[in-house]
Order: C-alpha cells, then sequence, then structure tokens
C-alpha cells in the first residue's frame, strides 16, 4: 500500500502539470492562431488580479460529496469561467485559471481542506485543461471578450459552463473510478448528480455579474458574497442528502449485523464497516468468556479472516470499544482512507455503528449459547449420561420411527439385557465400581454394534439392541439350540449369545478381575404388526424365563406368556362387572352332613362371572388377576354383600343355614376388612355367626402383625373360620396352633385318591382324627361317588360336599333344597365337631 503510494505521490504530480500545460497551450496557441476574431491586446494587469481572485473567490468553498467508495470535492469554478470569458481573451483563461486554482489548492492544503498535496496538484491540472476546453467551446460560438450580455453571448456562456463541468468531472471522475476500483459509470452518474443543480447555480450566478459588469466593473465585487450564499445552500442540501444516504447506508449496514451466528455477524461487521466510513482495512477483537482475545480482519478487497493480535494505532486510524450493558467485550479500529475528512458527526455514527455491533456480536452469542444449550437439552433427553448410549426415551423414539420406515412384514428382533449379580458389584467395591462396569459394558456392546442397528441402555442394568434386519438365511443352529426355530430366530438367538460371549471376558474393576455375565431375552417379530413397547414387554418376559431357567438366552414364547395384553384387558372389564348387577353372580353349594339323620351343615358362595363377550368364566379364570390387582378390596366386598343378601333372604323362609364366603389371603392386609363386614352384617340382619370366612394356609407364610390383628378383630366379631384345602399347605399343623378355626376342609385331591391309594386314605383319616381331638368340623371336598360316601362316613367325617349331593346352582334354586336337607333335625354346629 505505501508503494502504491509512493508511485501515485510521482505520477500524479506530472500528469497534473502535464493536463495544466495542455491547458495553457489550448489557450495560448490554438485558439489565438484558429480564431481570428480573437487577436485583441492584452488586459490591464490589474484585470488579471481581478481575474485571478475570481477564481481563487469561487474555487475556495469546496464541497465534498461521495460518489461509489470514494470522494469528489466540488467547488464554483463554472461561475468563474464564465466571468473569466467575459474579462480575459481566450488565450489567458487557462493561464489565470492555472493561477488562481493553484493559489487556492495552497491555501486549502496549508488550512488541510485537502487531505494529501498530490490531489491538490492534480485538481489544478484538471481544473486548468477544463478551463482551456471551456473558453473553446464558448469562442467557437461568438467572441465574449468584452462583449454585452446578449442571449447569443449567454448562450456561448452557458456551453462554456458546460464544457467546463463535463471535461472535469469526467476526468475527476475517471480517476475516482480507477483508484478505488468501482465502475466508471455509476461513479460519473453520482457526480452529475450532485454537479448538476450547482452548474445551474454558477451559470445564474455568472450571467448576472456579467450582466451587472456591463453596467458597472464594481459589480463584480457581487461576486464572493454570491458565492458564499450558494455555497451555504448548496451546502446544506447536500449535507441532508448526504445524511439521509449515510443514515440509510447506516441502516442497511446495522441491518446485514443481525445474522444470530458468530462468524457471519463478524464478517458482516467488517464489510460494512469498510463500505460505510471509507476504509482500507478494519481489525475486529473480540474478549471470549475464559478472557482470550480472538481478532479478526478485512480489507476493502480481501476476504475477512482470523488476525494474530498486534500493533494496530497506526496513522489514519480510528477505534472504539466494544460494551454491551457496560461489560467490555472488545475493539473495532479502522484505517480510513481520507482520515481528515471524518467529522464530528461521522464519529457519533462510528460510535452508534460500535454500540450496534457489539449487540449484534451479544445477540449471536447468546443465540450460539441458547442453541448448544437446546442441544445439549435434546442430546440429554435421549442419552444416558453415563455410557452415552440412547437412553429409553430416545431408544423408544428412535426405535418406533425404524420399524415405521421399515417395509411392512420385515423380519425384525429385539435383545435385552441385564447383567447377572450387578447389585453385587455395588453393594462390594461400591457405586463407582458399578458405573465403570456399565461403561465397559456399554462399550463392549457398541463394539458389537452392526450397520444400522439400534443399541441403548434403558436404566440400571438394562440394555437394549434391535436388530432391523434379520440375516437367518443359511445359519446353521448351534447345538445347544435343541428347539426348531425359523432362520431370522436362529440369527437373533445366535447374536444374543454372541453378545453374552463378548462381555464375559475379564476384565479388572477397582482391582478386582470380574467378568460381566448377563442374561438375554429375545423377542422376534414383523414390522407393520408390532411397536416397539410391545418387542420390550415380550423381551423382558423371555428375559426373566432365562433367569429363571438357569440359561443365559431365553427367547419369547406366547404360549408361556402369562401376562398377555388378554389378560391386562381383563382388570378393565373387572371395573365395568363390579359398577353392574347382572355380570358377577353367585351360585351356591351346600356340604351334607355325612351321619345318621342327615341335614346340612352350610352352604359354600361360590362366584361366576357372566362376561357379555367371553361367555360364563370360572373363578380360575379372573380371579388371580383380581387378587394382584388393587380392585381385590371392592371385589370381596361385592362377594361379601351378595352372599348376606342370599342369608338374610334364608331367614323369611325359616332357614337358619351358615353361609360360607372364601377370603384372599391378601385381604387379610387390609385392616379396615373387619368393620366393613361388621357394617355388612348389621345392613343386612345376618347374626355374626352365620358368616364362615374360608382362609386357605398361606397365611402362616406371613410374619405381618396385620393378619393377626386383623384375624383378631374378626374373632372377636363372632364370625367363624374354616380353613380350606387343608393338606396342600407346607405347614399345616403350624396353621392349626395359629389361627382359630372352627372347621377343616379337606382338599378333594386327597378324597379323589382315598379310595385307591393307601397314602391319600391315612392323610383323609389322620385329619379326621385330628379335627375331632381338636373339636373342629371337618368337611371333605369334591365328593363324586357313592364309595368316597361310604368311605368318608366309616372314617367320622362331619360332611361333605360335591356334584354326589348337589353341583353349585343359582339361589333360587337354593331354597328348597335346604328346605329338604334341614328337615331332620340339625344339631348346633359349634358341637358338632365333638360328637
Amino acid at each position: 500500500m505505501t508503494a502504491t503510494l509512493r508511485r501515485q505521490g510521482t505520477l500524479v504530480p506530472l500528469l497534473a502539470f502535464a493536463l495544466a500545460t495542455a491547458g495553457v497551450l489550448v489557450g495560448s496557441h490554438v485558439l489565438d492562431t484558429g480564431i481570428p476574431a480573437l487577436d485583441a491586446p492584452a488586459p490591464h494587469p490589474a484585470w488579471f488580479a481581478i481575474a485571478v481572485g475570481v477564481v481563487i473567490a469561487a474555487q475556495l468553498p469546496m464541497l465534498r460529496v461521495r460518489v461509489g467508495t470514494g470522494a469528489i470535492g466540488l467547488a464554483w469554478g463554472e461561475s468563474a469561467v464564465v466571468i473569466l470569458c467575459v474579462l480575459l481573451p481566450a488565450a489567458w483563461v487557462p493561464p489565470v485559471t492555472l493561477v488562481g486554482v493553484g493559489l487556492a489548492r495552497v491555501i486549502q492544503v496549508r488550512r488541510r481542506d485537502l487531505p494529501v498535496r498530490s490531489s491538490a496538484v492534480w485538481g489544478t491540472g484538471v481544473l486548468t485543461l477544463a478551463s482551456g476546453a471551456a473558453a473553446a467551446a464558448a469562442n467557437l460560438l461568438t467572441v465574449t471578450y468584452r462583449h454585452p450580455l446578449t442571449p447569443r453571448l449567454a448562450a456561448a456562456l452557458f456551453l462554456a459552463a458546460g464544457g467546463y463541468a463535463v471535461t472535469s468531472l469526467g476526468v475527476v471522475s475517471w480517476r475516482v473510478a480507477r483508484r478505488n476500483g468501482d465502475p466508471f459509470p455509476p461513479v460519473l452518474r453520482s457526480a452529475n448528480a450532485s454537479k448538476l443543480p450547482m452548474v445551474i447555480g454558477n451559470v445564474a450566478v455568472g450571467l448576472l455579474v456579467v450582466g451587472l459588469y456591463g453596467v458597472n466593473p464594481r459589480w463584480l465585487a457581487l461576486l464572493p458574497p454570491a458565492l458564499w450564499l450558494l455555497h451555504r445552500a448548496y451546502a446544506y442540501r447536500l449535507r441532508i442528502d448526504d445524511e439521509r444516504r449515510n443514515w440509510q447506508t447506516f441502516a442497511d449496514a446495522t441491518r446485514q449485523l443481525n445474522r444470530l451466528d458468530d462468524e457471519g455477524t463478524i464478517r458482516a461487521g467488517i464489510e460494512c464497516a469498510l463500505r460505510l466510513f471509507d476504509g482500507e482495512w478494519a481489525r475486529l477483537s473480540l474478549i471470549t468468556p475464559g478472557g482470550a482475545v480472538r481478532a479478526y480482519a478485512g480489507s476493502r478487497d480481501g476476504e475477512v479472516e482470523g488476525w494474530e493480535c498486534g500493533d494496530a494505532d497506526e496513522p489514519g486510524t480510528v477505534a472504539r470499544d466494544l460494551s454491551v450493558a457496560g461489560v467490555h467485550v472488545g475493539e473495532l479500529r479502522i484505517r480510513l482512507r481520507l482520515p481528515d475528512r471524518m467529522g464530528s458527526r461521522d464519529r457519533l455514527m462510528f460510535a452508534a455503528y460500535a454500540d450496534a455491533l457489539a449487540g449484534a456480536l451479544h445477540d449471536a452469542a447468546s443465540h450460539e449459547q441458547l442453541r448448544e444449550m437446546g442441544e445439549r437439552s435434546t442430546r440429554d433427553l435421549i442419552h444416558d449420561s453415563l455410557t452415552g448410549l440412547t437412553n429409553r426415551v430416545g431408544f423408544l423414539t428412535s426405535g418406533d420411527r425404524l420399524l415405521r420406515e421399515l417395509p411392512a412384514g420385515t423380519p425384525v428382533a429385539l435383545l435385552l439385557l441385564d447383567l447377572d449379580r450387578f447389585k453385587e458389584v455395588n453393594d462390594t467395591l461400591g457405586h463407582g465400581a458399578g458405573d465403570v462396569l456399565l461403561r465397559i459394558a456399554g462399550s463392549r456392546l457398541g463394539e458389537a454394534l452392526g450397520p444400522g442397528e439400534l443399541l441403548a441402555r434403558l436404566g440400571g442394568d438394562e440394555y437394549a439392541l434391535l436388530l432391523p434386519e434379520l440375516s437367518g438365511g443359511g445359519i446353521e443352529p448351534p447345538r445347544w439350540l435343541v428347539t426348531d426355530h425359523p432362520d431370522e430366530v436362529v440369527y437373533a438367538l445366535v447374536r444374543a449369545r454372541a453378545l453374552v460371549r463378548g462381555l464375559a471376558v475379564p476384565t479388572e474393576v477397582a482391582g478386582v478381575q470380574l467378568s460381566v455375565e448377563a442374561s438375554v431375552g429375545v423377542a422376534v417379530g414383523v414390522a407393520g404388526s408390532v411397536d416397539l413397547t410391545e418387542l420390550l414387554r415380550r423381551a423382558d418376559i423371555a428375559m426373566y424365563q432365562a433367569k429363571r431357567g438357569g440359561v443365559r438366552v431365553g427367547w419369547y414364547d406366547a404360549a408361556r406368556d402369562l401376562a398377555s395384553t388378554d389378560r391386562l384387558s381383563l382388570l378393565a372389564e373387572v371395573r365395568e362387572a363390579l359398577a353392574v348387577d347382572d355380570q358377577l353372580t353367585l351360585v351356591l353349594q351346600p356340604a351334607v352332613r355325612l351321619g345318621e339323620g342327615g341335614g346340612v351343615t352350610g352352604v359354600e358362595a361360590l362366584v361366576r362371572w357372566n362376561h357379555p363377550r367371553r361367555g360364563t368364566l370360572m373363578p380360575d379364570d379372573f380371579v388371580t388377576v383380581i387378587e394382584h390387582s388393587e380392585l381385590l378390596g371392592d371385589f370381596t366386598r361385592y362377594v361379601l354383600d351378595r352372599a348376606l343378601a342370599v342369608a338374610a333372604g334364608w331367614a323369611t323362609e325359616g332357614l337358619d343355614v351358615p353361609i360360607a364366603v372364601n377370603l384372599s389371603p391378601r385381604s387379610l392386609l387390609d385392616a379396615t376388612l373387619p368393620a366393613d363386614i361388621a357394617a355388612l352384617l348389621d345392613l343386612h340382619g345376618v347374626r355374626p355367626d352365620r358368616l364362615v370366612l374360608e382362609i386357605t394356609e398361606t397365611v402362616v407364610m406371613s410374619e405381618l402383625s396385620v393378619i393377626d390383628d386383623v384375624l383378631s378383630a374378626l374373632r372377636e366379631l363372632g364370625v367363624q373360620f374354616a380353613v380350606d384345602d387343608f393338606g396342600t399347605g407346607y405347614s399345616s399343623l403350624t396353621f392349626l396352633t395359629r389361627v382359630a378355626v372352627d372347621e377343616v376342609k379337606i382338599d378333594r385331591a386327597f378324597v379323589r385318591g382315598m379310595v385307591e391309594s393307601a397314602g391319600a386314605a391315612a392323610i383323609v383319616r389322620t385329619t379326621v382324627d385330628l379335627a375331632h381331638r381338636l373339636g373342629l368340623r371337618v368337611i371333605a371336598e369334591g365328593v363324586e361317588t357313592a364309595e368316597q360316601r361310604a368311605v368318608l362316613t366309616a372314617l367320622g367325617c362331619t360332611g361333605a360336599q360335591g356334584y354326589f349331593f348337589h353341583p353349585p346352582m343359582p339361589p333360587e334354586r337354593i331354597v328348597e333344597v335346604l328346605h329338604g336337607l334341614t328337615d331332620a333335625e340339625v344339631v348346633p354346629l359349634r358341637q358338632e365337631g365333638a360328637g
């Protein structure tokens, strides 16, 4: 850049001298020899001094306007040319212009109204040439020297002003365009748009002075004040237009800063600063949150790039600190091409631009931080922080999307892995060692991942692997796979076994050599007919089947799926059944006394479900599901309410027969059960001793005190207890010592086998004998033959129930049966066992 300025400093004066010489030659030779009418005598020397003063008066008030990326100075030379063409012979116009312009430029350089002396020399030469062209143009139309103002002379003077303006603007615009690298036509159009009103004003002032000069030469003194007034008016107009353009450019520049990305805002900030403030280069330094400095630089002809921070305090530079909310964030520094032309308004604009750039950089940085936070939040939402794998949320989302994208009917498999004895690692070596083990397992599983497969840590020590494509063709089933399976299932099982082997490679954790063992559940499905949630459920079932079976790999078998969706829907249907009166109904089966006289010992209430879609369901079809749900309490109270309502109806028929209801062991965990039963007995008017609650031996397996409390409260209430399915539990004798019962019911399995099996007969005999010694009634269940009845009667069994006597029947039929059974004398139930 410095070398370029040096070459310009040498060439510009030479070229300007050549232009000035050409102007003088045009005036002194071409005009003098080519136009005979111009051989007028030289004027008095005083007029030369007056003419030089006219030129100086027209050149000193100069206005600078922007054209393209540069600027040009506009003076009032057209008015001076108009007057010189009348005051002097044409041959003297260029030399006088040279002297006057030269003196004006010397004054301006000393006042620093011009940036460099080379521009002053260049301008002098250009205007000298333009004055020669102007004098030639005017005198080609008519002789102008000392002629009175006529229309023809006015036209000649107007032509002189036009020639002067066209020549000077054309050469100056060409130089500005060449120096700044701008296209010449737009620069020329911009210069003409700014100069044209001045030309009109110059011609008007010049013609006015020429007209008054014809009246009295003293009127030439009117030129300086007239030009001064014209200068002030036009300077104001140009300043308004220039400010409007500048602020429009400023608005466009600041609008471009709103990029919301760091690099884009930096690039736009430097490029707009160069264009807005006519800079040679701009440097932007930023302070990072960590205190480091990042710097960028750009020039008019180059790209914005990183810059090593150094000494940027060069002559002709302006700088502004960048601050946001009082916090210093960086600096903007610009090297101006014309530093002397940056006035107070430009400095205010520079300060405003720096503040806008600081705000834009802050917004871009904030947006970048928000974007990174959003990405981190999104990643944290779908990724496991410990292993970096996809978590359950991400696995369900990505897996379902993957299944939807696969062609319908494509076999897929889900492998669910659970680390064995992981809790022991945490308890023995600590949770830190457990975390290390989880990361090792995740890393090894990731290394075994194939193209398109999806791996996730679901939580705890569970991992899932989705295989969207099963390359099962031609795989020979391994020897450990003893069951025939389709090729796709074989492929999934082989992959599962390979993963187990890969995890089992010993590794050191917390100074201890460990082998990561895992159990894997495999579920194979078809895309389009199964979603990922169902595959996970099936794989979970298969995994726990593998753990219970003591094998490493288990596969899903629908036949073994006790938790099928059909059973799950049953709970929702139970709620509906409890809300109506015609679905859950009671059937009643009497227990017949085996001793002389016959009679009835009681009636057992059994529940049936008249399902609207599945037909009649037996207790085994739905009671187990209810027992493991929150509906057990409602179901128990529903059955008790129906049974006691039936018993209350018997009283009106003159029947005093106890009714038995089966009670789930889990119901004894409900501390409110005794109060609820008391309320139901009171509601239906049934004596407590007419209610028999049948419980099983599994009650003794629990050591919870609440069960003892509930049993004690029920015993105090006065209800009776019967132990159901006696002999099938693990500790029948222990049960009799813990729970005070009134009746023992022998399980139907022993009754069925006692005729042919001596062992079964011995158990029945022992039970009957034990019950008699304890003063308890003994009822045999499931009696179906006369031979079974005869044996039980011979053993002294109190009573029996079964299809041999009466099947379960609806409440409206039981009344007639009971009347027939109670015609015999009825012995009080509390005393029967001792008889």
